[in-house]
Parts: structure tokens; C-alpha cells; sequence
């Protein structure tokens, strides 16, 4: 039986060799009695300047477990058990919408369980879709079926590829092996804020289309769900494209937090749909040294990776918060509309994360006070809104409204300097949000300021604007995790408002799996 054992640290620039005797003082065993030892987790510890460390836990083995029991630092020893999956007979009529994590994991579970279904994608395969997002960047030409938000791999395909998740599951370790398979680095595996870069993402979304294929799943590209057919309260059939019919039976929704046409689809026929809170904002973008320095102190050290931060500010007065959100070390900003005549921005960076800039969306939570209305898609009109006014203030084809940092806190002026395509124009940005959302969001800067001095500076500039947090709605769900309207439709993953990331999606996406084949009444053998 293998045993985890957690926090042990080394020194910035160590050879991780030295890992080994040190679990062995723990263990009170000799070196030549570890059989293996796996690297589980590795995070920086910078919360003294002058005496930063590296803390790992690890996977290690002995060639006789009866041994670590006689001795040693128990409290750091934890046994770990293997999980076994079960392998269950096929079963048709099953699909999928969403190739994005949600939608992809449930996919990769159904597989397990040896069943198949149809899978709709309304984007393109990733590699055409790339070259279509590329063109948009380059030129301002948007295809509203192909871009950031729409395609194979979904909206984190074009992000910093983050697997953090603060959502305690025993599938956590699962998704990560599966990425692993599939090409991401191995690292993921034990970094304590694993990620794999954009760049690296498409090739692990590739790697997964192609198990898919070979467990016998119909993958199906500009693929639109127009439609689904209920025969008594349950799910029978679903049209594709405004025409196509197939039947269906379980239906795993996963369409991603910016299907605003899926939304208003399902609430005309019927499906239960409510609007949820989100936040909205801006991208701040700072050199990356800047953020190193802040982080680190002066000059640290070349081994250590590009600075993050993760910031909060709650206002006790008025309910709201403002708050630091996918943040990409050595990233770029990147445009990230899906309908014509609405500007978005998103964060990215590839696996290197070497960009000499940092970005973070700063955003502030907004709610039906904000919205005006109660109606389910409220929260739909908000974004859009709030899209339109940045694509106006950016004077079209998708330039950006952009303003120094110091400016938007009236404290001085700067240069605006950005890594957004296709281009920014300088613009006050106070007036593209209500006013007390605007308040929140100099109120979270200047408390972010006090926790990470040198913040405010004139060398950051804000693009706006942020929308695309997470979903605007919320499609309940039984505990069975099927609709509370409509039985066999199984709403997954952050559009259907049951997630935020990747990590979590993937997660969401196994558990309705799971789900499904407990409605088919297969157990494990």
C-alpha cells in the first residue's frame, strides 16, 4: 500500500533528489527501503520574503509497508487506496452537448462504464477553430459559431488552462491522470496550482476525441441543439441545426456559460431556468516583474515560477465584493466575444507562461438589483449590455476600450500599454458599468493596494470589459442530478451554473455520468 506524505520543503533551486532521504527520516526507514516515490504536490510558500521555500507532498512505497507503522511522523502519513472503476454493459440513446470539460469528462466516464452516445458540438474541431480564433485576433473577424467561447475543448481551450478547484472530490486525482494520458505535463499531477497552458490543452483535447472515437462515440461538429422533444415530462428526441430529429434518452447538457440561444430554447419549452448572480469587470494587466517583485521581494530567485495573486474585498455596507479572478502569470489578453457587436475579454497564457506581462480579471459580484428584472435571462440582457457599451466605447471592430490603472482611480495619469488583439482605444471606463459596481471595483483596487504594495502603479492598464465570469443562469437539478422539470436531462457543468473551471466542470461532468448509470440501474460487479 502505497502513503502520502506532506510537507516537506526545500529551498528555491534544490535538486528534488534530496526529497528522498527526507522521507525516509520521516518514514524511519532506510533510503533503500522507498520503492517508489511519486511528486503529488508542489506549491512556493512566500509568505516570508527573505525565506522562501518549496513544499511538496509525495507518493512513496516500501518494499515492506509494515514498516512505516512502527515509527516515525504519523501525522504527515496518510495510507492511500486505489480506486477501481466498474466496467458495465453498453446502452444506447445517450448525448452529449459541450465538448468542454463538463461535457468531455462525461463522456470519458460513460466510456468507462463501456456505453456511447452521440456527442454535439456546435464549434469546429479544435485545430479549425483555432485558426478561426486567430483570424478574429488578427482582423476583427468574429464567426459567432467558432471562437473563444464556441468549439471543441470549450471556452478554457484559449485560457491559462487552470486546474485549481476548491471543490473537495475523489475524482480530482482521476481527471488529473486523465490529462496526463491525454498530453498534458506530468507536473500537473503535484504542482499545487497545476496548469497546462492553452497551448498544451489543444493537444490533450485531440488526445481525448481520439479515445472517444475508438470507444465507438459519434462525435459531430457545427452541430447545434436547436431543439429537445419531452413526451411526458421526459426527454425523447433532440434537433439539430432547426432540423434534424434523433432520438434521445439521456440527454447530458453541458453547453457552456455563454449558450445564450440554448437558454432561451429550453426555457420556451418548458425547462425550469433561474437566473443566478455572476460578476463583471475589467482586465488588469501589469508587467510581470512588477508582479515578481511584489510577490517575492527584490531580485528573487530564477527558479521560482511567474508570481499569482488571488485577491478579495468584501464591502460590509453595501453586500458587495470585488474580487481577483483568473489570473494568467506571463499571459495575454485576449478577445473573447461570441455575438457580433459585443467586445469580452479573457485572460490566457501557454504552458511556459512567458509573456513579459501578468493579467487577472478584477470584478465585482452583481445580482437582480443590477439586472432590473426577475425574468430567468435577465442576467443575459446585463451581459450584453455591458458588452455593447465596451464595443461602442472601443469605436468597433472589436477594439477594446483601455485606460491606465492611476486614471481610473482619478490619482494621476499613465500610459496605456496592452497585449490585447485586435487593439485597444484609450477610453474612461467608469461610465460602462453602474455606478455602485464602478465603486466596488475602485474600492476592491485600493484594498488590493494594501495587501500587495507597488499594485496601483502606473505602468497597469485596465481593458474592459470581463463578463464571461460564469453563467448567468442556473438550470436546477434533483439530487438524482436530473431537471426538476424534465426527467433524462441531465444539465452539467458551468453552463448549466453547477461549476467555475475546468477542474471543477470535469468533475461535474463525471458525477452525471455516474448518475446515469445508476438510472440504468448498472452497479459495479
Amino acid at each position: 500500500m502505497p502513503f502520502l506524505l506532506r510537507n516537506l520543503t526545500l529551498n528555491p533551486g534544490d535538486e528534488e533528489a534530496l526529497l528522498r532521504p527526507l522521507v525516509a527520516r520521516a518514514a524511519r526507514v532506510a533510503e533503500s527501503e522507498i520503492t517508489s516515490l511519486t511528486l503529488v504536490r508542489k506549491g512556493v510558500d512566500a509568505r516570508k520574503k527573505g525565506r522562501i521555500k518549496l513544499v511538496y507532498t509525495v507518493q512513496f512505497s516500501l518494499k515492506d509497508e509494515h514498516k512505516v507503522k512502527t515509527g516515525g511522523d504519523l501525522t504527515r502519513l496518510e495510507p492511500v487506496t486505489p480506486k477501481r472503476f466498474p466496467r458495465l454493459a453498453p446502452r444506447d440513446g445517450i448525448v452529449v452537448v459541450g465538448m468542454g470539460p463538463a461535457g468531455l469528462f462525461a463522456a470519458l466516464r460513460l466510456a468507462e462504464y463501456g456505453l456511447s452516445a452521440t456527442i454535439l458540438e456546435r464549434g469546429r474541431a479544435v485545430d479549425e477553430r483555432s485558426r478561426d480564433v486567430a483570424r478574429f485576433w488578427r482582423l476583427g473577424e468574429l464567426d459567432p459559431e467558432s471562437n473563444v467561447q464556441f468549439g471543441e475543448g470549450g471556452a478554457g481551450t484559449f485560457s491559462d488552462g487552470k486546474l485549481t478547484c476548491r471543490v473537495k472530490d475523489p475524482n480530482t486525482r482521476y481527471v488529473l491522470e486523465q490529462l496526463v494520458r491525454f498530453g498534458a505535463p506530468e507536473e500537473i499531477l503535484y504542482a499545487a496550482k497545476p496548469h497546462i497552458g492553452t497551448d498544451r490543452l489543444r493537444t490533450v483535447v485531440r488526445g481525448i476525441r481520439e479515445r472517444l472515437n475508438a470507444a465507438g462515440f459519434e462525435i459531430r461538429f457545427e452541430s447545434l441543439l436547436s431543439g429537445v422533444e419531452f413526451q411526458k415530462g421526459r426527454v425523447a428526441g433532440v434537433r439539430v441545426n432547426g432540423g434534424e430529429e434523433s432520438p434521445c434518452e439521456f440527454l447530458v447538457l453541458a453547453p457552456g456559460h455563454s449558450a445564450r440561444d440554448t437558454y432561451a430554447m429550453l426555457l420556451d419549452a418548458g425547462v425550469r431556468i433561474e437566473q443566478k448572480p455572476f460578476a463583471v469587470g475589467l482586465r488588469v494587466e501589469h508587467p510581470q516583474r512588477l508582479i515578481d517583485e511584489i510577490q517575492y521581494g527584490r531580485n528573487p530567485h530564477p527558479a521560482l515560477p511567474p508570481a499569482e495573486y488571488a485577491l478579495t474585498y468584501n464591502n460590509r455596507e453595501t453586500g458587495r465584493s470585488a474580487y481577483s479572478f483568473c489570473m494568467c502569470p506571463g499571459g495575454v489578453v485576449v478577445a473573447a466575444a461570441s455575438e457580433p457587436g459585443g467586445v469580452v475579454v479573457n485572460g490566457m497564457s501557454g504552458y511556459r507562461r512567458n509573456s513579459p506581462s501578468a493579467n487577472s480579471a478584477l470584478v465585482a459580484t452583481v445580482g437582480r438589483e443590477d439586472f432590473g428584472s426577475a425574468e430567468p435571462l435577465a442576467g443575459v440582457e446585463f451581459q450584453r449590455l455591458l458588452e455593447r457599451r465596451a464595443f461602442e466605447a472601443g469605436g468597433g471592430g472589436y477594439l477594446a476600450p483601455a485606460q491606465n490603472l492611476l486614471a481610473f482611480l482619478g490619482q494621476g495619469r499613465g500610459t496605456v500599454a496592452t497585449s490585447y488583439r485586435p487593439g485597444c482605444t484609450e477610453s474612461e471606463l467608469s461610465g460602462l458599468f453602474p455606478p455602485p459596481v464602478t465603486a466596488t471595483l475602485r474600492e476592491g483596487i485600493r484594498d488590493f493596494e494594501n495587501r500587495m504594495r507597488g499594485f496601483i502603479s502606473a505602468e497597469a492598464t485596465l481593458i474592459g470589459v470581463e463578463t464571461r465570469t460564469s453563467s448567468p443562469v442556473r438550470i436546477p437539478r434533483g439530487e438524482d442530478l436530473q431537471s426538476v422539470t424534465h426527467r433524462g436531462l441531465y444539465p452539467t457543468g458551468e453552463g448549466a451554473g453547477y461549476a467555475g473551471g475546468i477542474m471543477s466542470a470535469a468533475l461535474d461532468g463525471i458525477r452525471v455520468a455516474d448518475a446515469i448509470a445508476a438510472a440504468l440501474g448498472l452497479e459495479a460487479p
